[in-house]
C-alpha cells in the first residue's frame, strides 16, 4: 500500500498552499476583525439574533486563522513540522472546531433566518436574544465534544529517511476506531447540517417568491444572496469531506488523490474569508424583506425578528 504521506512529492502543495493560506490570514483576519468592530460598534444597542450568532462565528474564525500562520511555514518548510506535539494537537483540533462550528453557526443562522421570514409574528413574541445566546453554548459544548478525539489522534510523525517531522491525524494501532470517528463526525456534523440549512433556505426562498409586498428586484436580491450563501456553504464543506472520506477509507492512494485531498483542506477554511461579507449583506437584505423598505429605514421590530 503506498503511503502517501511520505512517498509523494510535496512540490505541488509547497507551491499551492502556503499562498493560500497567506491570503487566507490576511482577508479572513482582517475582514473578520472588521465585521467584529462593526457589530460591536453598529449594533451593540440592537442585540438580536442574528448578531449573537454571528459574532460566534466571527470568533470561530479567529482563532483558527491565527494558527494559519504555523500551516505556511509547515508547507513551506517541506512539511517539517517544527513546533512540537501540543502544537500539532492544538492545530488540527482549531481546525476541526472551526470548520464544524461554522457549519453548525451557519445553520443556525440559516434557521434563524427562515423562522423570522416564515413566522414573523411568533419570532416578534418569543424569540428573544437569550434564546440564541444558549444555543451558542449549545453549539460550542457539541464542537468541543465532537472536536476533542482529535487530540488524540493528533501527534508528531518523524520520517527518518527524509528527516522531516509531520504533523497528522491517524491511529497508531487499529485504524477502525479511527475511520469510524471520521465517518460519524461527516454525518453528525456535515450531513444533517447540510441537509438543515438548504432546506432552511428553500423554504426562505419559498415564502420570498410568493409575497405580493416584495418588489422583484428584492426578490432577485435575496435569491442571489441565499444561492450565494448556499454555493459557498458546498464549495467550501463538500469537497473536503468527500476526498477526506475518500482518502481515509481507500486502501489504494495515488499521489493525485493525495494532493486533491490536501488542497481542500484549503478550500475548507476559504469559508471563513467570506463570512464576514456574507452574513453583514444578508442581514441588510431580510431586513428589506421584512420591512419592505431600506435598511436605514427599518424598524426595530424589524430587527428583532432577525
Amino acid at each position: 500500500m503506498l503511503n502517501t504521506s511520505t512517498n509523494c512529492s510535496y512540490e505541488f502543495q509547497k507551491k499551492l498552499l502556503p499562498p493560500m493560506y497567506g491570503v487566507e490570514f490576511c482577508v479572513g483576519f482582517l475582514g473578520n476583525v472588521f465585521a467584529l468592530v462593526l457589530l460591536l460598534t453598529k449594533e451593540r444597542q440592537n442585540w438580536h439574533t442574528g448578531v449573537v450568532f454571528s459574532c460566534n462565528l466571527i470568533i470561530s474564525d479567529l482563532l483558527y486563522v491565527l494558527t494559519l500562520p504555523l500551516l505556511i511555514t509547515y508547507y513551506s518548510n517541506d512539511k517539517n513540522w517544527t513546533f512540537g506535539v501540543a502544537a500539532c494537537k492544538i492545530e488540527r483540533f482549531l481546525f476541526t472546531c472551526n470548520l464544524y462550528a461554522s457549519i453548525f453557526f451557519i445553520l443556525c443562522i440559516s434557521v434563524n433566518r427562515y423562522i423570522a421570514i416564515v413566522y414573523p409574528l411568533f419570532t416578534h413574541s418569543h424569540v428573544r436574544p437569550k434564546h440564541a445566546k444558549i444555543t451558542s453554548v449549545l453549539v460550542w459544548v457539541i464542537v468541543a465534544i465532537i472536536s476533542s478525539p482529535v487530540l488524540k489522534y493528533a501527534s508528531t510523525e518523524p520520517i527518518d529517511e527524509s528527516n522531516i517531522t509531520l504533523c497528522v491525524s491517524k491511529s497508531k494501532g487499529d485504524k477502525i476506531p479511527y475511520l469510524n470517528y471520521r465517518l460519524s463526525l461527516t454525518v453528525l456534523g456535515f450531513l444533517i447540517p447540510l441537509v438543515l440549512t438548504f432546506a432552511s433556505y428553500i423554504g426562505v426562498i419559498r415564502v420570498v417568491f410568493k409575497s405580493v409586498t416584495i418588489t422583484p428586484q428584492e426578490k432577485r436580491k435575496v435569491a442571489l444572496l441565499v444561492g450565494s450563501v448556499c454555493t459557498l456553504y458546498a464549495l467550501s464543506f463538500i469537497p473536503y469531506h468527500i476526498l477526506q472520506t475518500y482518502h481515509h477509507y481507500l486502501k489504494e492512494k495515488t499521489c493525485l488523490q493525495y494532493d486533491a485531498y490536501q488542497v481542500t483542506k484549503g478550500f475548507a477554511t476559504l469559508n471563513m474569508c467570506i463570512h464576514p461579507l456574507l452574513y453583514m449583506a444578508v442581514f441588510d437584505s431580510i431586513r428589506v424583506v421584512c420591512c419592505g423598505k431600506s435598511s436605514e429605514t427599518c424598524s426595530d421590530t424589524c430587527s428583532e425578528r432577525i
